[in-house]
């Protein structure tokens, strides 16, 4: 009686079993045989012979299904009490589920045919079992419905992420302006992603820097700050995402920005923007999702528009290369027509001023035909100069010269011009050494810069011009008491083509002062403030 007790509260514990009589449950106790299974284990698989069934002593048995795409479907969770394997009893087919134990499971089996014989004999027993297997049906009912709502919705969701990525990409392939561009790739993201706010960075590869422009108060400014630092820049040197749900718990958020804004930034999603090839080529920083914090489902996205994002920004710097390249072009030729219908005349002007010189006998005279002379010389040497910067040749004559000397020469002649135009040139002059440089293509700098100062002072004003040793360097510094320049024209002012304040000129003036600097190994600097002037500095390495 000891050896069947367990197996008798087993089937007493059963809803097939209820109902029959002390000495029909003894008969099928002894019958039953204990078996044991860890978590994890097989008790029924789908491909074995329909041998016998299991009654569950103790334990958790998940039946499932999987689909022919891999996917699986629960049928039922069972547990104490349960019959497993029991519907190839009835039908006598094969099995038609698999049965894992979800935990150490132990149970009682009895085989098919002691099964069968007792479904025959005991219409209690088969009654009984009827009615589990209707509940089991409802059950499995439920069970697949839920999970097709599941997938329904998981459909859904899937649909409306592409929807979301589609629109967002014909939106970032709207324009080819990397301006207007940025900022939809921004609000697209920030829409998709219901953040609050955020900002798109791009890698200044040469300057190893990331940078955007940020609306403060009314005016559109640039920010820079180096790869590596803060978490915009850990992202951009790494390539990692970082989602942090909490900003103020993680050491990686550095509150300060909030300190001085007043913004109150509560979670953060921070993901790098790399193109086909896989190169970092921006970072999305996204900040405060409306409900809850960015979830799996924002990264997936942002990561899917991130290539759209990297193709529609090459694109647009490809465009404006392409019109830039186009523009250079036109300009050379034009150029090369000039310098070709002028060689003659100009030549000609140069003999005559000469003549003149020799002839004159008077010194006043001889002044005013070398004026003639230079500008002659100044203007075929500036129509080359765009030539040459049109076909990207860079042709230098480095001597070693006295700079005191050259920039009074070159302030003298400034000074005239910008006297004649009620401004005033102060002189703060202080180095006198020798220098190594392009004696004509350096003069034409300081003009082209000084031109630009007086146009950015239509009512006079004033011209400071100061020189001085700094670090190995020569500092020139022109600051003038003009207009001055919003951020933007300031970040594009040494683009080809680039023109603010003056109708006239090519807009390839500072262009070339750039490329007379870098080939020179110098740097060139500008701050400015609106209504307040601008400042120009110059550092050519000292001899």
């Amino acid at each position: 009686m000891a050896k069947t007790s367990r197996q008798l509260e087993a089937l007493r514990a059963s809803l097939v079993f209820h109902g029959l009589s002390a000495r029909e449950l003894q008969t099928i106790a002894r019958l039953l045989k204990e078996e044991t299974f860890p978590a994890g284990a097989v008790i029924i698989d789908l491909n074995a012979a329909p041998d016998k069934v299991f009654l569950i002593e103790k334990g958790t048995v998940k039946i499932s299904r999987r689909t022919a795409f891999g996917d699986e479907t629960v049928l039922s969770i069972l547990g104490a009490g349960k019959i497993i394997g029991e519907l190839e009893m009835v039908d006598e087919l094969g099995r038609s589920a698999h049965a894992f134990t979800l935990e150490p499971t132990s149970a009682f089996s009895l085989s098919a045919k002691e099964f069968r014989k007792l479904l025959t004999k005991n219409n209690k027993a088969a009654t009984n079992l009827l009615r589990e297997l209707a509940g089991r049906l409802r059950v499995a009912n439920d069970n697949i419905v839920h999970q097709l709502e599941a997938q329904h919705r998981a459909a859904e969701n899937r649909f409306e992420k592409l929807h979301k990525l589609i629109e967002a990409t014909k939106i970032v392939n709207s324009t080819l302006d990397i301006d207007r561009l940025l900022g939809l790739i921004l609000d697209s993201a920030v829409k998709s992603t219901d953040a609050d706010r955020g900002t798109v960075y791009l890698v200044d590869t040469i300057k190893k820097e990331l940078w955007s422009k940020v609306l403060q108060g009314e005016n559109v400014v640039e920010i820079r700050l180096p790869i590596g630092k803060g978490i915009a820049g850990y992202v951009a040197e790494t390539g990692e995402t970082i989602n942090i749900p909490d900003a103020y718990n993680d050491p990686r958020f550095n509150p300060d920005v909030d300190k001085r804004t007043g913004y109150r930034t509560r979670n953060i999603l921070c993901m790098p923007m790399k193109n086909r090839d896989g190169t970092i080529i921006g970072v999305f920083q996204l900040l405060n999702k409306r409900e809850g914090a960015f979830t799996a489902d924002d990264e997936q996205f942002i990561d899917a528009f991130s290539t759209h994002a990297s193709i529609a920004i090459d694109n647009a710097r490809m465009a404006q290369e392409m019109v830039a390249n186009e523009r250079l072009s036109a300009v050379g030729r034009m150029a090369s027509t000039i310098i070709h219908d002028i060689k003659n005349p100009m030549g000609t002007l140069r003999v005559y001023a000469q003549v003149m010189k020799k002839k004159s006998g008077n010194e006043e005279a001889a002044k005013l035909a070398d004026e003639m002379i230079r500008q002659v010389d100044r203007f075929v040497n500036m129509t080359q100069e765009i030539l040459d910067f049109t076909r990207g040749v860079s042709s230098m004559n480095v001597q070693d010269l006295d700079f005191g000397e050259i920039m009074s020469g070159v302030l003298d002649f400034i000074e005239k011009d910008l006297t004649k135009n009620n401004v005033q040139l102060v002189r703060e002059t202080q180095f006198k050494g020798m220098i190594k440089m392009d004696q004509d293509k350096m003069v034409r700098v300081f003009y082209n810069i000084a031109s630009n100062a007086r146009d950015a002072m239509p009512q006079g004003g004033s011209l400071t011009v100061s020189t001085s040793s700094s670090n190995g360097f020569v500092k020139i510094e022109f600051t003038d008491t003009g207009t001055g320049m919003p951020e933007e024209v300031k970040r594009k002012i040494f683009e080809p083509f680039m023109s603010y304040g003056k109708k006239h000129g090519t807009g390839l003036g500072m262009a070339i002062v750039k490329k007379v600097i870098d080939d020179h190994k110098g740097k060139i600097e500008i701050d400015s403030e609106m209504g307040k002037g601008t400042t120009i500095r110059i550092l050519l390495p000292a001899a």
